[in-house]
C-alpha cells in the first residue's frame, strides 16, 4: 500500500477515535442481534477489520471507467481549500462586507458539499450524466458567488440560478 493509503488508512480506521467508533458499532450491533453471538465473523482486532476493508474496497476499483470524476472531486476539493483560504484572507469587494462574507462562505460551503459528492458519482447508475450535472452546477453557482464576492459586480449573478438548477437535477439522477 502507499504511503497516501497508508495514511487514509489510519485516518479511517487505525485512529483511535475510529478503533473506538468500529468496536461500539461492532459490540451493538452484537448485543441487538444484527450480528450473531455465535458467528463465526469475528472481527480480531481492529487493524485486521481496517485492513479488510481498504484492501477491498479501494475507490478507484469502485469508480471502474469513471476515475476521471474521483480526480474531478480532488482539484475542486483542493480549489476549495484555496480558495476558501484567500476569501478569509483577501479583503473583499463589495461594500457591505457582512455580505460580501455571507455570499462568499456560501460559494465555499456548496463547492466543498459538491467535492465530496463527486468523489462518489462513480457509483451512480449514469455516472457520466450525474457528474456532468453536478461539476457543471458547481462551476455555475460556486463559480458565480466567488466572482461577486471577489469583485463585488453583479453582471453574472443571473448565472447562479441556473448552477443551482443543475446540482438539484444532478442529485434527482440518482433517483433514476
Amino acid at each position: 500500500m502507499s504511503s497516501l493509503g497508508d495514511a487514509l488508512g489510519y485516518l479511517a480506521f487505525k485512529n483511535p477515535i475510529s478503533q473506538a467508533v468500529i468496536n461500539t458499532t461492532y459490540s451493538l450491533a452484537k448485543s441487538t442481534g444484527i450480528v450473531s453471538k455465535q458467528s463465526n465473523v469475528v472481527a480480531k482486532t481492529t487493524a485486521d477489520t481496517a485492513k479488510m476493508v481498504t484492501n477491498a474496497l479501494p475507490l478507484w476499483r469502485l469508480a471502474g471507467g469513471n476515475y476521471n470524476f474521483v480526480r474531478l472531486a480532488g482539484a475542486s476539493g483542493a480549489a476549495a481549500v484555496i480558495l476558501g483560504a484567500i476569501g478569509s484572507h483577501r479583503t473583499l469587494a463589495i461594500q457591505d462586507k457582512g455580505e460580501s462574507k455571507a455570499i462568499f462562505e456560501t460559494a465555499n460551503r456548496f463547492h466543498f458539499f459538491h467535492s465530496i459528492a463527486l468523489m462518489a458519482v462513480p457509483l451512480a447508475k449514469r455516472p457520466v450524466l450525474t457528474g456532468s450535472l453536478m461539476a457543471t452546477g458547481t462551476l455555475l453557482f460556486s463559480g458565480v458567488l466567488y466572482y461577486r464576492a471577489l469583485s463585488g459586480e453583479k453582471t453574472l449573478s443571473r448565472l447562479a440560478p441556473m448552477g443551482g438548477f443543475c446540482l438539484i437535477v444532478a442529485w434527482l439522477t440518482l433517483l433514476l
